[in-house]
């Protein structure tokens, strides 16, 4: 048996001679005034509203209009960009918001028990219509003009709006010449809503917020972990417009996306997202919804470069997962040393909701060469509070699991926590953690008994992780080489090279006289302050399964500026060049750091290892005493008064 709403379109659609009427014919058919529209809304309803800046406002001033004529009804929407007056106090007999997604609009509604919040991965929420779950009475939607077959576009929100149509009881549409047509799966045919409402007006905008310097210090540490050729998607605010304007430098980028924002056509008119190496949907922007200007409508009006999709398909993880590489950014309110993420709440009180942020993790991580990025502050912005907390705060909600996270980004680096332990974990991110509450965070670790007291250098919890220092060098046109300052974080990794060296490759003091590699020892060799200290690594493989291939170190006499130098490169790796670069780059370092002079001990057997000191084009004099060579390199001016090589160091060869 059909069901009303289908008995209605039947006798609608024929003529009295039983002729099937034009979609035209329909249109004039259904055209009303909103007052004879809202007729079929009744006391107890569920009323659906449209999207975001999609919403038909319009149709909700109508709305406000009779709800002190009614009773009980319950709203839903995903989230709304202005104060409506269903979330007053004086109309909580009349009527009851329930929304997806919490936004300043309803935070306060919501604190106060006022509106209701619904937790929900938003790619479930159209199975909540379809499944009859949450069964929709009035859609109250906003669509484009109906084309010359009769489809009327969603336009900016296709997202959830299209399961609430196409299983409401009742349909009003505001036709609105200024929705653009968006292309794809965004379509609902005139025969298929039940009243329209022609109305023009000016759609909702939310403008980007302004990038501050944090925002901009994170978006560059982010923008490291984004290869050419990555899919992308980011959300919205200060943090995630900072992470797309830092990645006008990469090559061939594409979207696959819940929502659309600004800050995306920036790298669209750079030539950056092009989607041509995307492996679904190439050369296609995929996304479900706008939250942006009147420039960002525009783009996508009738543009085949983007195909807007249902939430349910854009935000599914096994379609998202068929996007290689695809890196997936969310922010976060809160992240405590064992990875668990707070994105949506601040304490008890609900701030936003989950969003797409698991449905996309989930995508990331099941992609080839995926990347699950979250990303905040160190610090909050209102009290300065660390945003990186032993325990999440009372009543946080764990939307990212500790199981679930990979990487972590603040302004001061990232921390990649797949597959570390609690201890690695929390080594990590206390170094990416705001320096002013590391030993406090470091006192927090150890009384969780996450680290070991006396094994840990609380004194260097300070140190800023000096990024600059970070560079990749190709060497014999094959071997890519990651040179970067240690972290705490990479004991076991140098453990695993020094265990890897051949017993009679030791040929500098710190190796030669070391046989075991204890964790006290190697502890001191990561865990530095960076000023009076410095250990670089090279290193090689993809960020996620990366191993050490060399290792420099300097630690600096401050009376004299003279620094002690140490270095090996594991013997797999030899005569490629890796050991003359990497003391370079840690002479450069040192020179910045005020360092007038090298020092190094070198055992016999090993002079080959001269020729890497004589590359770095400076006076060296050595001496040969007690066993061992002392090679002495002198930087700027002091170097001017030693031009003579010392007979040592002729006789050593290179």
């Amino acid at each position: 048996m059909m069901n009303q709403k289908e008995q209605q379109t039947r006798e609608t659609v024929l003529k009295p001679e039983g002729k099937a009427a034009s979609w035209q014919d329909l249109l004039q058919a259904k055209i009303s005034t909103t007052r004879k529209a809202f007729r079929r809304l009744g006391r107890g309803h569920r009323v659906f509203i449209g999207s975001g800046c999609g919403e038909p406002q319009h149709l909700v001033a109508a709305l406000e209009e009779i709800i002190p004529k009614l009773a009980d009804l319950e709203i839903l929407h995903i989230l709304s960009l202005g104060r409506r007056r269903f979330v007053d106090d004086l109309c909580h007999d009349q009527c009851r918001l329930k929304s997806f997604f919490v936004a300043a609009a309803t935070r306060e509604a919501v604190a106060e028990g006022r509106a209701d919040y619904t937790p929900i991965n938003l790619g479930d929420v159209p199975g909540l219509f379809k499944a009859g779950i949450m069964p929709i009475d009035v859609a109250l939607i906003q669509v484009s003009p109906p084309d010359s077959h009769g489809f009327c576009s969603f336009g900016i929100a296709v997202d959830i709006v299209k399961a609430a149509a196409e299983n409401a009881g009742y349909v009003i549409a505001q036709i609105n010449p200024q929705m653009p047509r968006t292309l794809g799966d965004s379509f609902i045919h005139v025969r298929d809503i039940d009243a329209f409402i022609e109305y023009e007006e000016p759609l909702l905008e939310m403008h980007s917020p302004e990038v501050n310097p944090v925002a901009q210090a994170i978006g560059a540490q982010v923008a490291k972990l984004v290869e050419d050729g990555s899919t992308l998607r980011v959300g919205i605010g200060s943090i995630p417009s900072a992470v797309l304007y830092a990645l006008e430098e990469k090559k061939d980028l594409g979207v696959h996306s819940d929502m659309l924002t600004d800050p995306y056509l920036y790298l669209v008119e750079k030539g950056v997202i092009t989607n041509a190496r995307k492996t679904l949907h190439p050369g296609k922007i995929v996304a479900s919804f706008c939250l942006g200007t009147r420039d960002l409508y525009d783009f996508v009006h009738n543009n085949p470069m983007v195909a807007f999709y249902p939430i349910e398909y854009t935000n599914n993880y096994l379609v998202i997962s068929q996007n290689e590489k695809m890196v997936t950014f969310n922010s976060a309110l809160e992240v405590d040393l064992t990875g668990q993420v707070c994105s949506d709440s601040q304490g008890y009180k609900i701030y936003s909701g989950v969003g797409g942020a698991v449905d996309f993790l989930r995508g990331a991580r099941n992609s080839r060469g995926g990347k699950a990025i979250v990303m905040l502050p160190s610090t909050s912005l209102e009290d300065g509070r660390s945003r990186i907390l032993p325990a999440l705060t009372e009543g946080s909600g764990v939307v990212t699991t500790r199981g679930g996270v990979e990487y972590v980004v603040t302004e001061y680096g990232a921390a990649y926590l797949q597959g570390k332990s609690l201890r690695e974990r929390a080594l990590a991110l206390i170094g990416i953690a705001h320096p002013d509450h590391r030993e406090d965070l470091m006192r927090a670790a150890y009384r969780l008994k996450y680290l070991r007291r006396e094994l840990v250098q609380v004194s260097a919890a300070k140190a800023v992780y000096p990024d600059r220092w970070e560079i990749r060098q190709i060497f014999d046109e094959q071997t890519q080489v990651f040179f970067r300052p240690a972290k705490p974080t990479d004991e076991r990794a140098l453990q695993e090279f020094f265990y890897s060296l051949p017993p009679d490759e030791s040929y500098v003091r710190f190796l030669s006289t070391m046989k075991v590699y204890p964790h006290h020892d190697t502890q001191k060799l990561v865990n530095v302050d960076y000023d009076r200290e410095m250990t670089v690594l090279g290193l090689v493989g993809e960020h996620d399964s990366e191993r050490v291939i060399a290792i420099g170190r300097y630690v600096v006499d401050e009376e004299t500026l003279t620094a002690e130098i140490d270095f090996a490169v594991h013997p797999d790796y030899g005569r490629k060049g890796i050991g003359s670069f990497l003391i370079q780059h840690l002479s450069e370092i040192a020179k910045a750091r005020g360092v007038q002079k090298f020092v190094a001990y070198i055992t016999p057997g090993n002079e080959r290892v001269f020729g890497v000191f004589q590359k770095l084009g400076y006076v060296m004099e050595s001496s040969f005493m007690d066993g061992l060579y002392e090679i002495r390199i002198y930087f700027g001016d002091r170097a001017e008064a030693c031009l003579t090589e010392s007979p040592s160091l002729k006789d050593a060869g290179d």
